[in-house]
């Protein structure tokens, strides 16, 4: 089966597993091994489905300031724990293809398999809920119509990304094209690097 089926497949299984509590606050039962690569693509996608709420929460224009504030330092540690994750999986990819040697020809590709994924997992989730908008029965026929040709071009962009996912892995595998992991370095959640964590005066 191609990686980017596999993904789909637990991405998809996850986002409805997720909509039968929609709770934010909901522990997951992951279902597969424990570090085995479907149990962080599992995870991957609680994250960001648990983000995605949060993120529309935020934006309701009566949110108490201080809920606002927790809440924006809770999408923060929300968004280090995905960066956390997707080099998770890159250092998988990596372990993966560490015998395979580049080709002299062979060139480094501008986006890492696991960042790719991580918007093929996003995108699910914009599947589903843009799926949901087309069913909506207190809007009107124009508002249905609309959100069925924007599914249409989301699930087109899923097709899209799933195959350029799969000839990305193809060409590690085959020395084509070679990969780092690289590490995010955030300097703004890190207090020996963010001046006002670290008292520097302005």
């Amino acid at each position: 089966m191609a990686f980017s089926k596999h993904s789909n497949d637990i991405f998809s299984a996850c986002t409805r597993y997720y909509h039968t509590m929609d709770n934010v606050d909901a522990v997951p039962v992951n279902p597969y091994k424990h570090q085995s690569i479907e149990y962080y693509l599992f995870l991957k996608n609680w994250i960001d489905a648990v983000q995605w709420h949060l993120e529309d929460v935020i934006r309701n224009p009566r949110i108490d300031p201080v809920e606002a504030l927790a809440l924006k330092r809770r999408i923060d540690r929300s968004n280090q724990e995905r960066t956390d994750l997707v080099e998770l999986i890159d250092s998988y990819f990596f372990d993966k293809y560490r015998t395979v040697k580049p080709l002299p020809s062979a060139i480094i590709n501008t986006e890492s398999p696991a960042w790719a994924i991580d918007r093929l997992s996003i995108l699910t989730l914009k599947i589903y809920h843009m799926q949901q908008e087309t069913e909506r029965q207190d809007t009107d026929d124009a508002h249905r119509t609309q959100c069925t040709q924007k599914l249409q071009v989301l699930l087109s962009q899923q097709d899209d990304l799933s195959t350029a996912i799969d000839q990305l892995l193809a060409d590690i595998e085959a020395g084509r094209k070679y990969m780092k992991v690289y590490k995010q370095m955030k300097m703004y959640n890190d207090p020996a690097l963010n001046p006002v964590l670290y008292g520097k005066k302005g």
